[in-house]
């Protein structure tokens, strides 16, 4: 049973919504950046980036502590307000014909724990300390975690509905992404999106496990420091909850420095062990079904097709095409042992970068880079159930929502 719950979010006015939300931080180049915090004083960034104003970078705690100033600066200038009570908050956002919808609200550390919101990938302990350091300091929450769901009758009429009725906010981006987004207000209503979770016996963390890892890092120290009594708040985290059917999962490419001083040949070689390869020359390919790679090497295209004779999966992650790539050519014949830390492999979703794969090995910086057909949400759904993780990488999934365009108030 999920327990999923409204709050009470601080959240841009609506005149200045389209000028204060970002994309993800760590997406800008740094041009981008210092253009956009130059030239406009609304935008989140500021608070993300607070030592501009200054002309100096801060790192760590004192980091820390200016984004809260920033946070509480933006507050006083009346630039963000808070609800006067709990609510859903019913998100759109389309692009290019692709419609993507959500509800924003608050999911359950205990859940997590518990495993009624599973994960399928791995997160690393420093950065879990780093990030709950980074909230309990900051006090605020302003990226949501992106979660799934079963397809629900109840919670799919939501969007027929709030869709005829005016938004609280409706922007589109220099980006061409068009949002909107409506208040869930009524009680009954909330009481209902309430109960229609509660009859989900699992919820899936689509994108976000750092994220989720970090808010239970902080809950969890907040529990040994000051008690039970004063933990109601970091107990949950501010989540977008998705419906299976509208999420979509694309893959990235792989891209690996050196062959490991393997000669071209005998890599081939290596290779076809386990692959019937068929070199393509100058023409792109991308992979149409499951167990089929796409490789480009010094000039050229291969298609990759996995020999049956080598698929012998022991459990469901063995039949990702993401482990299929690490444990038949990543590992043993490239040398790479943990494709979360190596520096010799680097990663880049293949959406909107359709034509790197060929131009990052061109340009010498990679010396081959590999594609993979996207893992389904059913596959997905099955290694989180078995409690297993998938490699890093394995999925570039969206709805991606802007920060800043609702924020959870930790204190």
């Amino acid at each position: 049973m999920a327990n999923v719950k409204p709050f009470q979010a601080t959240r841009p006015t609506r005149d200045k919504v389209a000028l204060v939300t970002t994309r993800s931080y760590d997406i800008y180049k740094k041009k981008e950046l210092n253009d956009i915090l130059r030239l406009n004083p609304f935008s989140f960034l500021h608070i993300l980036r607070p030592g501009f104003k200054f002309h100096k970078t801060v790192h760590g705690f004192k980091r820390f502590k200016m984004v809260h100033n920033r946070y509480c600066e933006f507050k006083e200038n009346g630039i963000f307000k808070k609800d006067n009570k709990p609510c859903f908050y019913l998100h759109q956002k389309s692009h290019n014909g692709d419609v993507f919808w959500g509800i924003i609200g608050l999911a359950s550390l205990i859940d997590y724990q518990k495993e009624v919101i599973k994960k399928h990938e791995n997160t690393l302990s420093e950065r879990e300390a780093l990030f709950g350091n980074y909230l309990e300091v900051t006090g605020f929450n302003a990226e949501p975690v992106l979660i799934t769901y079963p397809d629900d009758e109840y919670l799919g009429s939501l969007i027929k509905k709030y869709s005829k009725l005016r938004a609280e906010y409706e922007f589109t981006t220099n980006k061409n992404r068009t949002h909107l987004m409506w208040l869930i207000e009524d009680d009954i209503e909330i009481e209902t999106i309430v109960k229609a979770f509660e009859k989900m016996p699992s919820l899936y963390i689509a994108d976000g496990h750092h994220r989720t890892a970090s808010s239970n890092y902080l809950y969890q120290k907040i529990l040994k420091k000051e008690g039970a009594k004063k933990e109601e708040l970091s107990k949950y985290f501010m989540a977008y909850f998705i419906p299976e059917s509208n999420m979509r999962i694309t893959s990235f490419y792989r891209f690996v420095k050196t062959l490991n001083d393997v000669p071209k040949k005998e890599f081939l070689m290596a290779l076809d062990e386990n692959f019937r390869i068929q070199k393509l020359g100058k023409r792109h390919y991308s992979p149409s079904r499951k167990h089929h790679f796409s490789m480009y090497l010094d000039g050229d295209f291969y298609k990759l097709y996995l020999r049956k004779s080598s698929f012998k999966p022991k459990n469901e992650l063995d039949k990702l095409d993401s482990q299929i790539l690490f444990t038949k050519i990543l590992d043993p014949i490239l040398g790479i042992k943990d494709p979360s830390k190596d520096q010799n492999i680097h990663y880049l979703p293949e959406k909107g970068n359709e034509l790197q794969l060929q131009h990052l090995v061109d340009s010498q910086e990679f010396a081959v880079g590999f594609g993979i057909f996207p893992v389904s949400v059913e596959q997905l759904k099955t290694v989180a159930e078995n409690s297993l993780t998938m490699p890093p990488k394995s999925s570039y999934i969206e709805p991606k929502l802007r920060s800043g365009l609702t924020i959870y108030e930790l204190k």
